[in-house]
């Protein structure tokens, strides 16, 4: 539709949006590939992006299997921001009629959409081909000796009456004295203050992860959800 109110150069406020727009999209695609470059990491280990057969990985570590796909959307969401400064800059015009603004748009227009087309095929890319290692992703949850549901029992101490402050402390206490093969589960069953409040059989009921598998499948599929009626 035509600009209802313009002078000789139509408003620049609403293509720095569009620009935005598009950098809060790679944005979002970078935070989902910094999260995948971390979970593959050697010492992680929990996902990786597929590696076809013949393909290098490290040029100077052999055993390693770089996440270029990942790295490649986070490099691209960097300079697609980089665009914002420009059309930001571009609101301002010298008496409402300068075409200072023109070069920078015939430039930062057409990247921006192309980039953020490009990381956004990407991505779907390494997500359709992720490899998920659940096995590594069990151990390590059992890795910390169970200290991953520490907030479950805290919060569960509070709700049966123990002041808030009191079960913050007693479980940090007990948490931070784990020693390495030590079980989170079996310090608080021998916990006398612990059990003022909770009993045995509620107390492993927190330690369950089928529970929190049922309640992470149920966000997921609202996600999904939601993704679908856009």
């Amino acid at each position: 539709s035509t600009e209802p109110v313009a002078t000789q150069v139509v408003p620049r406020d609403r293509h720095a949006e569009v620009i935005l727009s598009l950098a809060l999209t790679a944005s979002g695609l970078e935070r989902l590939a910094v999260e995948i470059r971390h979970l593959q990491r050697s010492e992680v280990g929990e996902v990786s992006e597929s590696f076809a057969p013949g393909q290098m990985g490290s040029s100077a570590m052999p055993h390693k299997k770089n996440p270029i796909y990942s790295e490649n959307v986070t490099g691209l969401s960097r300079l697609l921001r980089s665009y914002v400064s420009s059309a930001l800059e571009n609101v301002v015009l010298w008496h409402e009629r300068d075409i200072s603004h023109s070069s920078v748009e015939r430039e930062i227009f057409p990247s921006a959409f192309i980039l953020c087309d490009f990381a956004l095929n990407r991505m779907a890319e390494v997500i359709q081909n992720l490899h998920v290692d659940e096995k590594r992703m069990l151990e390590n949850l059992q890795s910390g000796g169970g200290v991953v549901f520490s907030s479950l029992l805290f919060t569960c101490l509070v709700q049966k009456g123990m002041p808030r402050s009191s079960a913050y402390k007693l479980i940090q206490s007990i948490s931070f004295n784990l020693q390495r093969g030590e079980s989170l589960q079996d310090r608080l069953l021998e916990n006398e203050d612990i059990l003022k409040y909770l009993n045995p059989d509620e107390i492993k009921q927190k330690f369950s992860l089928e529970k929190r598998k049922k309640q992470i499948i149920l966000q997921v599929k609202e996600i999904l959800k939601r993704v679908q009626v856009q």
